[in-house]
Formats: structure tokens, C-alpha cells, sequence
């Protein structure tokens, strides 16, 4: 007999007919003793009015200084105006995540607190140096800001899609906008990684429409870069040249080495991004490319350039190349040989040679459409500018990299012309 105020846990193992001696004696097996702690946490408070509206109030899990504690929380469900029937059924929907084990008790972390103890310290160091700075960037100017305040089980699809609809009259850029809808998107993964989420609600927002039609990326043509190039010292002249000539990526650049520099071609091993040293960017980006024999030549002539570099009122000269043995950088700092850093030379160099060109924007991306446009203009295959690229898809190269020639497409249209003649 059972006693008073106690219910005796008899379950039957599933496909047998009979009990088991350890529910006899109600003690639940391990699976079965899961089963009664989350009927334990199952809640059914009667809603109360309080003026105009229902409330309910259960117990949730909140985050304080780090610790875990349950309290009740007042949680308002609907007017006044309705039965305590309605009232009830909306109830049920609410407490549906917390009933059913939908909601993790980590979900009543706070966004900050887990940005703190989980995204920064476990997924950032693995992002690259230029892509934790600006995701670190996204995470203190937009998102602290937004969600500081509330619990990762608050940040609902509902929650996030009023952030970014409210966007829709915001200055920022399509692209900036995108920016903060992907960094949040990899913190609730994250979350979603670790446990403390069980779905990542961000798979249910949807941007604001573009403000303006989707605009080319800039290139230079041939005629430009003569120009751009003549205002540049080297060796960062030199630089640029292999760029617009092999599209490599900046940080492939800076982490290329003599024993890289074939006769005519040049191998892409690893990358240096301000000082953080890996392997390229994808699996398609560890190649060997073909290199035009005046890009070899330019490169060696650097072990014979020296550079004059102002010192206060004196002058120092450098040797462009200190030493240039198979595992030396083929590109070294002027003062220190050291790698060197490509937001520097994109400031101090290409920024003001493109500014006295008339050119509006000039970077290293731009350096490398170009080169993916220059290889249209030379009539090559869509998929030898592929391999060039060294682009995982065809796709890429052709609609994010190969720009619209207005000389090639007039061409194309004049030879419609023939058509009908013939």
C-alpha cells in the first residue's frame, strides 16, 4: 500500500507484458526516472485578472550574477474580455515550450553573459584576425546595444524580425544590414551548438528589401592601372602588379614565398592576415596558377631595388629584399622584413593613388575583379577563369567577380547585325 500524499511510479517496459521487479517496488529505471522529473517541472497555473487583462504567472528560469535561480514571472495573456476558457487555452500555448522541453535552462542566459562566456572566448579565436575584428565591430555597436537586456529564450523570430523591419528607414547599406543578420545568425548557432538553444530563430527573419538595385563591383581597366600604378612606390607598386595580374588574395600575397615563385607559375600554399598565419581560404584556393613571364621578372627585380624611406630630416635607404632563401617572404617589411600588414599599404598607398586617378574607391578587391575581368576581356573559358580564380564554384567567379563590359556587350550586339545580312 501506498502511502498517503505518494504515487508509486508502476510503468511497464515497452513490448513486454509484464512489470519489471524495479517498478514493482516503484523504483523507476534511468529513462523512466527522466520521465517523472519532467512531469515534475510541468506547469498549469489558473489564470487571474488584474484590471483589463488574464495573466498567469509560472516559474521560469532566470540567470543572476551567473547563478541559476527559479522565480515567478507575471506574464500577461489576453484582455479581460474573454473567458477564463480562452483565457486557459492561451495559456497552454505559452507554457508549451517549457511543458514540452522546448526550452533549455541555458536559454535564460543573457545575450551578453553568453556573447561573455561562449561566443568570444570559444567561437571568435577561430574566426580569421580581419573577420573577428569586424564581427567583434557588429557585436558592440548593433547587437549588445539591441539584445543586451534580454535572455536568448526572449530573442524569439518575432523579436528579430522587428529588429530588422524596423531597419527598413535606416541609413545603413544593404550590405551592412546583411553583415549584422549574419553575425547574429552564427551566435545562435552557436548557441543552438552548445545546447543552450534548440533552434536557431534566425532561420525565420527575413531582410528589408534593397533600397537600390544590386551595383557592379568597380574594376580598373588596363588604361586606369597604368595610371593608378604610376603613383605608387614600391615595393608596393609591385604588389599591386601581381594582384591585377594573378587575382591573388591580399593575405596570399603577403604569405608568399621564394619557393612559391616558379618559372611560370606560382604556388599558393598559405596566407598571412595581419600577423595570423593559416592556409587559404578553401580548398580550391591551395593551387598552382599560371602567371604571365613579366610577373616573374617583376618579382625578381625586386633583389635589386632599394628604397629611400624619410627619417625625420634624414634619409634611409632599405633593400626591398634582405634575404631571399626558399622559406623567406617574398614581400618584407621595409624597415624589419617582418609580413606585412595590408590595411596599411591599403590607406597609405592605394586609397591616395586611386584619389588622384579620379577613382572613387580602390582596394584589394577591386584589384582582384579586375584581374577576374580582365581574363573576360581576353575572351578566356568560364571555367580556366574558375581555376584561375581558384573559386570552389564557377558560379562565383561569373556573377560576384566578372563584371559587365559595356565595350564587350556592344560588341556582342553589332554582331547581331551580321546575322541578318547573311
Amino acid at each position: 500500500m501506498s502511502q498517503p500524499g505518494k504515487t508509486s511510479a508502476v510503468i511497464a517496459p515497452s513490448g513486454s507484458g509484464n512489470l519489471s521487479s524495479e517498478a514493482n517496488f516503484g523504483v523507476p529505471a534511468p529513462g523512466e526516472e527522466l520521465e517523472i522529473m519532467a512531469r515534475r517541472r510541468y506547469q498549469n497555473p489558473r489564470p487571474f485578472k488584474r484590471g483589463h487583462w488574464w495573466y498567469i504567472r509560472p516559474l521560469v528560469d532566470v540567470f543572476a550574477d551567473g547563478q541559476r535561480e527559479r522565480k515567478q514571472k507575471r506574464i500577461r495573456l489576453a484582455p479581460a474580455t474573454l473567458s477564463l476558457r480562452e483565457a486557459q487555452k492561451i495559456a497552454v500555448e505559452k507554457l508549451r515550450p517549457i511543458n514540452q522541453g522546448l526550452e533549455t535552462i541555458g536559454s535564460a542566459m543573457p545575450f551578453t553573459e553568453y556573447i561573455a562566456t561562449h561566443y568570444r572566448p570559444l567561437e571568435m579565436p577561430l574566426l580569421a584576425k580581419s573577420s573577428r575584428g569586424r564581427t567583434d565591430g557588429v557585436v558592440r555597436n548593433y547587437l549588445e546595444k539591441a539584445f543586451g537586456r534580454l535572455s536568448l529564450r526572449e530573442l524569439t523570430a518575432a523579436t528579430l524580425q522587428r529588429y530588422f523591419s524596423g531597419m527598413t528607414d535606416s541609413k545603413l547599406s544593404h550590405e551592412s544590414i546583411d553583415k549584422i543578420r549574419d553575425v547574429l545568425s552564427a551566435i545562435l548557432q552557436s548557441a543552438v551548438k552548445y545546447q543552450v538553444l534548440i533552434k536557431n530563430p534566425m532561420e525565420q527573419v527575413t531582410l528589408p528589401r534593397r533600397k537600390q538595385g544590386k551595383r557592379s563591383k568597380l574594376y580598373l581597366s588596363p588604361q586606369q592601372f597604368e595610371t593608378f600604378i604610376r603613383n605608387i612606390p614600391e615595393p608596393y607598386a609591385s604588389m599591386v602588379y601581381v594582384v591585377i595580374y594573378t587575382g591573388l588574395r591580399a593575405s596570399e600575397l603577403i604569405g608568399l614565398r621564394w619557393r612559391n615563385v616558379h618559372q611560370n607559375a606560382i604556388t599558393v600554399e598559405e596566407r598571412c592576415c595581419r600577423g595570423d598565419w593559416g592556409v587559404p581560404k578553401s580548398e580550391a584556393s591551395a593551387a598552382t596558377i599560371a602567371v604571365n613571364r613579366c610577373v616573374i621578372e617583376r618579382i625578381h627585380r625586386l633583389k635589386l631595388l632599394m628604397v629611400e624611406v624619410k627619417a625625420g630630416r634624414a634619409t634611409r635607404k632599405y633593400r626591398v629584399v634582405k634575404s631571399d632563401g626558399p622559406d623567406d617572404l617574398v614581400f618584407q617589411g621595409v624597415k624589419s622584413g617582418q609580413p606585412m600588414r595590408d590595411n596599411n599599404i591599403l590607406s597609405r598607398f592605394l586609397k591616395p593613388a586611386g584619389r588622384q586617378c579620379g577613382l572613387p574607391f580602390v582596394n584589394w578587391r577591386c584589384l582582384r575583379t579586375s584581374h577576374a575581368t580582365w581574363l573576360k576581356l581576353a575572351g578566356a573559358d568560364v571555367k580556366d577563369a574558375q581555376a584561375q580564380m581558384r573559386h570552389s564554384r564557377a558560379s562565383t567567379t561569373l556573377d560576384l567577380y566578372q563584371q559587365f563590359v559595356t565595350e564587350r556587350q556592344v560588341e556582342v550586339v553589332e554582331r547581331l547585325s551580321t546575322l541578318m545580312l547573311q
